[in-house]
Parts: C-alpha cells; sequence; structure tokens
C-alpha cells in the first residue's frame, strides 16, 4: 500500500511553447457536447501528438524501477516534453498541479505526490502532451522488482489483454458498449473488475471529455469513421470502488487493492481501428 507524500512545486514551460487553454488559469472551456469526426488534417496532426506521447512513455517507462520516485518521474517526463516543444497537458488542467500522471500499487489514477515505490511494487505512468494543437495520450504499468506476486503480475497482464482485446472490437458500426462488454468478458476468468472510469473522446480542448462508461454499460451509439478516443482499462484485483483524497486528484481503491492499467489513442477509419499512439 503506497501513502500520500508531499508535492513539489509546479515546473516552468516556456513561453514560446504552445499551450491548452487551461494552462493559466486551470479552468476548460469550449468543451465539445457531442462526438465530433474528425478531418485528415485533424487526424495528421493527432498522429504527431500521439507519436510524441508513445515516444515520451517509453522513455520514462525505462526510469521505473526500485527507488525512484514519482516526483523524479514527473521531472523527466516534464523536460522531454520541453525539449520536444510540447505542453504536459496534466500540467493546470482542473488545477492538477504535476506534468504527468502516475499511479503506485492501490493509486488507480491522478497521483501527483514524491512517492518512493518500494522494492516490489506496480507502477503507471500516463504523460500525456498537446502538441500542434491536439493532445497524445497513452500510459502503461510495469512491475518493478523481483518481490511482486503472480497474481500482481497477472493484474498487469490482464489489464494490457484488455486493451489490445477492446482495440480488436472497434470500428465503424461498431456499438460503444461493446469496449466495456469485452472488458469484463476479459476479466471475469481472473475474478479482476473494472474500475468505474471511462473511455474519452479526444479533442483540441482536453483529452478528457465528453466521456463513454468503459465499464459494461446499456448505453446507446456506434462507432464511426473520424471518431477518436482512448481506450484506458484500469483494472483492480478487489473492490471496484474508489475514494478521492483530500488533494482532490489522487484516486485510491477503497480496500486498498493494486491495480494496473494500460491506454491507447484510437482513431475509427474505414479500415476498423488505427492506433494513434505507437512509433
Amino acid at each position: 500500500i503506497t501513502r500520500p507524500g508531499t508535492v513539489s512545486s509546479t515546473r516552468y514551460v516556456p513561453d514560446s511553447i504552445a499551450k491548452p487553454s487551461y494552462a493559466t488559469s486551470g479552468i476548460v472551456v469550449g468543451v465539445p457536447k457531442e462526438m465530433e469526426v474528425k478531418s485528415a488534417d485533424q487526424i495528421a496532426r493527432m498522429r504527431e501528438s500521439c507519436r510524441l506521447a508513445k515516444m515520451i512513455v517509453n522513455r520514462v517507462s525505462k526510469c521505473i524501477k526500485a527507488g525512484v520516485t514519482t516526483d523524479e518521474l514527473d521531472k523527466f517526463a516534464h523536460s522531454l516534453c520541453i525539449e520536444h516543444n510540447a505542453y504536459p497537458s496534466p500540467l493546470n488542467y482542473r488545477w492538477f498541479p504535476k506534468s504527468v500522471c502516475t499511479s503506485v500499487n492501490n493509486k488507480v489514477c491522478k497521483l501527483s505526490v514524491s512517492n518512493r515505490g518500494p522494492s516490489g511494487y506496480e507502477c503507471n505512468a500516463e504523460p500525456i502532451v498537446f502538441y500542434n494543437g491536439y493532445h497524445g495520450d497513452c500510459a502503461e504499468t510495469h512491475v518493478v522488482g523481483g518481490s511482486v506476486d503472480d497474481r500482481g503480475r497477472a493484474l498487469v497482464h490482464t489489464a494490457e489483454e484488455c486493451l489490445n482485446r477492446a482495440i480488436q472490437v472497434c470500428g465503424p458500426g461498431q456499438p460503444l458498449r461493446e469496449i466495456g462488454r469485452v472488458i469484463r468478458w476479459v476479466t471475469m476468468p481472473h475474478s479482476l473488475y473494472m474500475k468505474h472510469l471511462s473511455v474519452p473522446f479526444v479533442s483540441a480542448v482536453a483529452s478528457t471529455v465528453p466521456q463513454l462508461s468503459a465499464h459494461e454499460n446499456e448505453e446507446e451509439g456506434e462507432m464511426f469513421e473520424g471518431l477518436v478516443f482512448t481506450i484506458e482499462p484500469v483494472i483492480s484485483e478487489g473492490s471496484p470502488e474508489i475514494t478521492i483524497l483530500d488533494d482532490g486528484w489522487t484516486a485510491v481503491t477503497t480496500d486498498q487493492s493494486r491495480t494496473a492499467q494500460f491506454e491507447h489513442t484510437v482513431y475509427i477509419c474505414s479500415e476498423g481501428a488505427e492506433v494513434l499512439t505507437v512509433l
């Protein structure tokens, strides 16, 4: 079980870097109310931002090891964003104080503290970037150290399988609720549970709105060509219930069970689904 730590100072972003609307105020404006069809030009720009996000995820993932704090991961991810003339999307999004979203063991998402992991644990990193006017978003969970038990390793493997299977069912005309159904189908044999989070539709405003439930549901709506969204299964080995800590951001499992999370940004095209967050 990981406990809250200390939040370091907000990191500086040069004036020369293009920023999303909320970068100064923390207030998100211009939120789209419906799912949008992206143009060819928009998709081309989103490919660039998503490739950059994937590159940063890969670089940050190599730094996840015993003794490294989440604040050190944040510092490295922030420096990579600045180096590539990109804005770290989480920074000041609804006043979030850090440049990358991280979670360790029982933390579900949006951990912003300077935690130093134990010798054996699971760590997720989600360095979202704002580049070319669009957000690129992906995430990975890694097992750190040799003392993580078989169930913990299976949890991480199953979360990744949930993402891959969900991508496989995407395509024009497919029900949006099929994502939640296939994730539930993957987790049931392992007695694992999907956290009640959402599938965000990616826009130029923020990568978290509007949203669709990623757990099993009966919601209406179909995927269509030109739609872009992220699939982000967050899997728990215990109860699906979460608690938000006093910082207003850090989500933890109510029963302190471990979680694992993987994420890709997906574009619905005529051939089916294209994963944008690849190199």
